[in-house]
């Protein structure tokens, strides 16, 4: 089936698609022998496409990990402002791997990181609706009300939302510790929903993105993802590049 060069590039791992499309632009890519263009398509099955040379047909072992992100560290590969990053964490994990989604710098929890643009692409669209659970310890003067209003939410400062799926755990007071299920990925989206319902967040902990789970991992590590996690993954990559 062909596809787009710079979306090939991407799926090998080789680069982002921007960075992809200036390959294109700068003459490093072939396709049967001949200098690709810009918006150019091939077949990766019967086309001979390569990259300086070297044929995107070599097998490569794509790796998935899962890390437990502490809070402090922002998710992000480096970073201007000197801040702690996960590459950190993960530089023993065997070469250059990229966050699926974000967790902004004062979460915890479950960040998956791969090789494999096509898999990250597939799990962040929206259409796909995985889901995410979350363990948030909040504040508010009205808990019942508050968590009320942030179950019946459709809307986030005017842009539509789905319905989160919110259970309470245990009742402290004017606090409470709550799991949260949500299948977008808007910017610090459960603090914001949150904050419109009353309730500050203390502390939030992604546990689970699908069937992919936190479990024991201790915060600061990580650990490869089981046969059964990746080939989950798999599936919503081929449904993806088909689409």
């Amino acid at each position: 089936m062909k596809q787009r060069l710079q979306k090939l590039i991407s799926g090998a791992g080789l680069a982002s698609r921007r960075a992809a499309e200036e390959m294109i632009r700068a003459g490093r890519v072939t396709v049967n022998g001949a200098p690709a263009g810009l918006g150019d398509s091939a077949d990766p099955e019967e086309d001979d496409v390569r990259l300086d040379g070297q044929s995107l047909r070599q097998p490569r072992r794509r790796r998935y990990i899962v890390l437990n992100k502490p809070r402090g560290y922002v998710t992000t590969m480096k970073d201007d402002r000197g801040r702690p990053t996960v590459a950190e964490l993960t530089a023993d994990a065997g070469g250059r791997l990229y966050p699926v989604g974000r967790l902004d710098m004062d979460s915890e929890g479950l960040l998956i990181l791969t090789d494999d643009g096509d898999a990250a692409n597939a799990l962040m669209h929206p259409s796909h609706q995985v889901d995410k659970v979350y363990t948030v310890f909040v504040q508010g003067e009205d808990i019942p009300g508050s968590l009320a209003r942030l179950r019946a939410m459709d809307s986030l400062e005017g842009e539509p939302i789905a319905r989160p799926t919110v259970s309470l755990i245990e009742r402290r007071g004017t606090g409470a510790e709550v799991q949260i299920v949500i299948h977008e990925g808007k910017n610090r989206q459960i603090r914001r929903m949150c904050a419109a319902c009353g309730l500050h967040v203390s502390r939030l902990v992604r546990i689970a993105e699908g069937p992919v789970t936190l479990g024991g991992l201790p915060a600061g590590k990580w650990r490869p993802m089981t046969a059964d996690e990746i080939s989950y993954i798999q599936k919503f990559k081929i449904d993806h590049l088909k689409a």
